[in-house]
């Protein structure tokens, strides 16, 4: 969130009865993180956790020294706090506000159940005429519990010098007590991260549009000599290593939001073709060329993807055979439980190996060349531009592989052998693979990308025992060569190109998928876990539906254009975690509300994430949202009774 102040670990010990074990924790300060502007990366001692210390939240508070008749007085308006830590089971807490001044101390009422109380008392001190400038008044906020001992909450200090001065009203960041020990001195162990704080300050479009118009201007009204300089190749020249994959990124957005991705690309490939006097080294280099081809795909290719691989992925990770043929690597005994016989021997291994990486290699060429009506149009016209630039920059007949190559580059080893290699970083699976599973993935990486390079470096590295592989990959090259052929062979008119929808993905392309939790209809008076049931969720650019699982004939949809509303929601709300509410408008203007439970607090993001950017040029999105729920006719973050009223100062942290 854009207001944080600190970024803690923890690090815990599970415990599959109870709760788990706090071991320790890290915790950098904002003004830390920004103080490097590299980065952290480093072993980081973990220090002990203390309860006294774990405090968050702000309190507003209105102080000011009133003089009467004879006596002054020290006036303390406890107006409310917000986003408290919850100290109990419930997710909530029981606050209450503690004024300390010269020995007295006065409280607050007790609020119940909530994160976020509202006080509305005013405490009052009397001020004694000898009282020096520099004595302090804390304000501590507590949770009450019935037995045993309340919960610190978090204090605030203030100098009777600056009460005196002026009177202070605002927003107070609660702090701990002050601690004596910074760490453990490595007792503990120690964490190692790497932490870069970077923020990028975004202006309203019409700022940006004098830019983006004279990088248009480089595409629409090209140069008649090759060698004059353009506003893009002056910033391809400019951007360092480290920034080409950023600058590329958001160089193919904006294209792609102009309509004129394709000649952008075909702009940057031509400068990289043209000066490459080599074909083995074509976008070999991280260019601005390679890095643009590479985004490309991902934004415009990835539910393509999905629909070639993903099937096959999912079942190498449910079969987790175990695959090597590394006679280094190999373990006969990791085969016991395969074998009744005992071990197997290192060449039956061998030989069992090939067999289940031919079977899952047949299977990943045989999605990839019939998966020719999948893929995104753009692409393919992208491919066939390219594969003409190349054609007529080598002629030659000894390098006739060159247009092939150009192509598989991008599309085999910069898009399906990654994907192979870590699926999750493509969103085709939700965890990485454990270490058998990763090794097989690996494997066929290697296979996939050797078909992708036409099988030019085969026999030529130190991994010859990749060699009986050999044969299915050089049996592969040439229905690889017939499908990048069918491939290219696509209308690329300007007409055909100009009339494509400006979205990334086709409008019914699924963008992500899979299963929640679905809180039951309002008005339900449920046990917690009865009120959740099991969905499969699609999340396309025209619609959000669910059924009972992927096959289920009936589906409910919204329309995305009706959705007005995509927010997290706080624990305590229905003492669940990693929940969002997706709010909708129906055609009468009546505003519904719909709670998802996410597996885990990464899924949640990828939710949230999806469903923001389908819903980014949506006009009815509303200018709030409460980050509670409304139940017992009143909502949990704020307890107003008003439905429809605004949420009262909540601040809901994205």
């Amino acid at each position: 969130p854009i207001g944080f102040h600190n970024l803690s670990f923890y690090m815990l010990d599970e415990d599959t009865i109870g709760h788990d074990d706090v071991i320790g924790k890290v915790s950098l300060s904002r003004e830390y993180i920004s103080s490097q502007p590299r980065g952290i990366d480093s072993w980081i001692n973990l220090s002990r956790v203390d309860p006294n210390e774990e405090v968050q939240g702000e309190i507003s508070l209105e102080l000011q020294v009133l003089k009467e008749a004879h006596r002054r007085v020290l006036c303390c308006h406890v107006i409310e706090a917000r986003d408290l830590a919850p100290r109990d089971i419930s997710g909530t807490s029981d606050p209450f506000a503690r004024v300390l001044w010269n020995g007295q101390v006065l409280e607050t009422a007790i609020i119940k159940k909530t994160r976020f109380p509202h006080w509305d008392e005013v405490l009052e001190f009397v001020l004694e005429e000898e009282m020096v400038g520099g004595a302090l008044l804390t304000v501590e906020v507590w949770d009450w519990d019935m037995v045993g001992k309340n919960d610190f909450l978090g204090r605030v200090e203030f100098s009777l010098d600056a009460l005196q001065k002026a009177p202070l009203k605002g927003w107070y960041r609660l702090l701990p007590f002050p601690s004596a020990e910074e760490d453990a001195g490595g007792k503990l162990g120690a964490l190692r991260l790497r932490v870069r704080l970077a923020e990028d300050r975004i202006l309203p479009s019409r700022y940006y549009q004098p830019l983006i118009d004279l990088l248009v201007e480089s595409i629409l009204c090209p140069p008649e000599e090759k060698d004059d300089i353009t506003p893009l190749a002056v910033l391809e020249e400019v951007c360092s290593v480290e920034s080409r994959q950023d600058v590329a990124t958001k160089l193919v957005k904006i294209f792609l939001g102009q309509g004129i991705v394709v000649p952008f690309l075909n702009y940057l490939n031509l400068r990289e073709v043209s000066r490459t006097t080599d074909p083995n080294t074509l976008f070999r280099s991280n260019s601005l060329a390679s890095k643009s081809m590479e985004q490309f795909m991902k934004v415009v290719g990835m539910p393509y993807l999905h629909e070639v691989l993903k099937p096959i992925i999912n079942r190498i990770f449910e079969e987790k055979k175990y695959v090597e043929l590394d006679p280094c690597k190999i373990d006969p005994s990791r085969t016991r439980r395969i074998s009744f016989k005992g071990s197997l021997s290192e060449a039956q291994i061998r030989d069992s190996s090939l067999e289940v990486l031919k079977g899952y290699l047949g299977d990943i060429m045989e999605s990839i060349v019939g998966s020719l009506g999948k893929c995104p149009h753009t692409m393919r016209v992208t491919f066939k531009k390219l594969h003409g630039l190349v054609e007529d920059r080598f002629p030659e007949a000894e390098n006739q592989d060159a247009k092939y190559v150009a192509i598989s580059g991008f599309l085999f080893l910069r898009f399906f052998a990654p994907a192979v290699l870590t699926p999750k970083l493509f969103n085709l699976r939700d965890q990485h693979a454990d270490p058998q599973t990763s090794r097989t993935l690996l494997l066929l990486a290697k296979a996939v990308q050797s078909i992708g390079n036409m099988g030019l470096q085969l026999g030529h590295g130190k991994e010859q025992w990749m060699e009986p592989l050999h044969p299915f990959i050089l049996s592969s090259i040439g229905r690889v060569k017939d499908f990048l052929d069918r491939l290219i062979d696509v209308d690329s008119e300007n007409d055909a190109i100009e009339n494509q929808s400006l979205t990334p993905f086709h409008p019914s392309a699924t963008i992500k998928e899979g299963y929640l939790q679905k809180r039951k209809a309002e008005g339900l008076h449920l046990v917690s876990r009865f009120t959740f049931k099991k969905r499969y969720f699609w999340l396309s650019n025209e619609s959000l539906s669910y059924s009972r699982s992927p096959d289920w004939q009936v589906r409910t949809s919204i329309p995305v254009q009706r959705i007005c509303a995509v927010e997290r929601v706080d624990e305590n709300a229905f003492q669940q975690s990693h929940m969002m509410q997706i709010t909708t408008r129906d055609n009468g203007g009546q505003l519904s509300t719909m709670y998802i439970q996410c597996k885990n607090v990464n899924e949640l993001n990828q939710w949230l994430s999806a469903l923001r950017k389908a819903t980014i040029s949506n006009e009815c999105m509303l200018p709030f949202c409460h980050p509670g729920a409304f139940r017992g006719n009143r909502w949990t973050c704020c307890l107003q009774t008003d439905r429809m009223g605004n949420p009262a100062e909540v601040q809901h942290y994205i």
